[in-house]
């Protein structure tokens, strides 16, 4: 048997490894509010823990988004389950944004926080992590899949 729609399992289970990964990584290795720079001003490691939305917006006050990261995962279970074969930026797109969405949903849960620790000082931007990357990049290859053609279905006349 013949998994359907594989390149979506193969992101969602890889970006959700490699998400929970190094948020243990991070958890075992740093002090919460730690900071290691790799690049010193412009890129470091720092450990924080984000009880908001993206970019700490509603900090404290996002009990939905636990429901909502669990109910966007179902969907995106679902619709690679049950629809035909998605074209393949669609599939990387898709498995991508589930494995940021299952790797943030369970911190929600589990920690009533998500671990934050990918830190760019150079433009004051907000700590971040792979489910967050994963997500954006799944985003992207959904754009990427707008403007593909479909295949035809039909020959064209001569």
């Amino acid at each position: 048997m013949r998994l359907k729609n594989r390149f979506f399992w193969i992101a969602a289970n890889t970006g959700f490894v490699l998400d929970q990964l190094t948020k243990y990584w991070v958890v075992q290795t740093f002090n919460l509010g730690e900071t290691q720079p790799l690049i010193k001003g412009i890129f470091h490691f720092t450990y924080v823990q984000n009880t908001g939305a993206a970019f700490s917006l509603f900090s404290g006050k996002v009990e939905w988004l636990r429901w909502l990261s669990l109910l966007v995962s179902v969907a995106l279970i679902a619709l690679a389950l049950f629809s035909p074969v998605l074209p393949r930026w669609e599939q990387w797109g898709y498995g991508l944004i589930l494995s940021g969405a299952i790797g943030n949903g369970i911190d929600r849960f589990v920690l009533g926080y998500v671990i934050d620790f990918i830190d760019f000082k150079l433009i004051n931007f907000p700590v971040f992590n792979l489910a967050d990357v994963f997500i954006n990049i799944g985003i992207a290859c959904l754009i990427i899949a707008s403007f593909q053609k479909p295949p035809s279905n039909h020959r064209s006349s001569r």
